[in-house]
């Protein structure tokens, strides 16, 4: 089997990847709607991968691995991973958690964080009654993640921070700067207000930043001990940051009992390697479409485990394929897997132009593995071609 072309269409707003062969099997992998400026990144591999047999992933995957880059440019490499599994699993007949190992468990857990409304107010009540909200979801989430602080709209409020909320257009921009004891004050509020509302029976994580100054972090994670969170997340990096700062992490950590994660902008897991073995989180949380792909995610998780670190993986903005990919390779996963995060399609159309996903997907919390040939999932062409940008009209030829 040859690969003879490598395609990017949108859908929607998801940059698509599709690799065609010459024995008419396609393999297809999506990346975050936050990203649609990544298509020329994606087909500059496309003269790399021609003529190459996509079922040797290893062997692709070293021609275009060190060009790929911390979030968000790991992406086109790890989207282009998932496009040859998927290949390598419909050659095989066999679904991708088989070629991985196999599976571990028969349903995984996912959590929320992607499902939300807008809050009535960055207050304890519009926390609460979010809170209320997201419980009464059909999905049965027993863990859910709640945006606070600079991960929230927080901190365009004035005097949240002192410092000065920068007008942006991107995603992800990094604001940071020390906090007054009110905004500090406010926050536990808010998470004493939410675990109020959630009691024992649903698990609170919560996505802080980037942006805490790390003696703020501290007395934030210590003020909230009390209320047993499952985690902050990405407190001194996170989205869109270019560094790991496990030092930093790791006096945080070994200072308070509230569990501290990171990872979802880490790019391969040579940068993963001083949080793990100098155990500077409790938790990891790589993105499948952004660490380097669902082989990558696994050595991480596998060596994660063998230093006590938990696994959580991102995964927010990947859309049907992408939650495919999640399910193939948490399949998979060792002991120190917790759950990873609900992507969703970000438009209601987008569940009629796949096909493979269970109904209903979710179920107290869980999904069942998918057992399909490849990623499980596939686009339906006819239903999706409506929904293509213009000049991307050939896609499916």
């Amino acid at each position: 089997m040859k690969i003879t072309d490598l395609k990017c269409g949108l859908i929607g707003r998801n940059p698509i990847v599709r690799i065609v062969t010459d024995q008419g099997i396609s393999g297809y992998g999506e990346a975050e709607h936050f990203k649609p400026y990544l298509k020329p990144f994606i087909l500059q591999f496309r003269e790399a991968l021609i003529g190459e047999d996509p079922t040797d992933v290893e062997r692709c995957m070293l021609k275009i691995r060190n060009r790929g880059a911390f979030k968000p440019y790991g992406a086109p490499v790890s989207v282009i991973e998932h496009a040859l599994w998927d290949i390598a699993g419909k050659a095989a007949g066999v679904p991708v958690h088989k070629l991985l190992g196999g599976k571990v468990r028969d349903r995984v857990r996912t959590y929320n964080g992607a499902i939300r409304r807008k809050l009535s107010s960055w207050t304890p009540e519009g926390f609460a009654e979010n809170c209320r909200w997201m419980m009464g979801l059909p999905e049965g989430f027993d863990i859910i993640k709640q945006g606070i602080g600079f991960h929230s709209p927080m901190k365009s409020a004035p005097g949240f921070f002192y410092g000065e909320a920068m007008a942006n257009p991107f995603h992800g921009h990094n604001e940071a700067g020390p906090l007054p004891e009110r905004s500090l004050a406010l926050m536990v509020d808010c998470v004493a207000a939410m675990k109020e509302v959630l009691g024992d029976r649903v698990g609170l994580a919560l996505d802080c930043g980037p942006g805490w100054m790390p003696s703020d972090a501290l007395r934030f994670a210590r003020a909230i001990e009390r209320h047993n969170v499952i985690w902050c997340e990405d407190m001194l990096t996170g989205d869109y940051s270019t560094h790991v700062s496990a030092h930093t992490y790791r006096d945080l950590t070994m200072q308070t009992t509230t569990p501290i994660h990171t990872g979802e902008q880490v790019y391969l897991r040579h940068n993963f390697r001083e949080l793990i073995e100098t155990r500077a989180v409790n938790i990891v949380g790589p993105d499948p479409a952004d660490v380097g792909g669902i082989a990558e995610l696994k050595w991480i998780a596998e060596y994660a485990n063998l230093h006590g670190i938990l696994m959580a993986p991102h995964g927010t903005g990947n859309g049907l394929l992408g939650l495919a990919a999640l399910i193939q390779v948490c399949a998979t996963l060792p002991a120190n897997f917790i759950a990873f995060e609900y992507p969703t399609g970000t438009d209601p159309w987008w569940y009629e132009i796949v096909e493979g996903l269970p109904a209903p997907i979710v179920q107290n919390s869980l999904i069942a593995v998918i057992d399909r040939p490849g990623m499980g999932v596939d686009l339906i062409p006819e239903a999706a071609k409506p929904y293509l940008a213009p000049e991307d009209r050939e896609f499916f030829d």
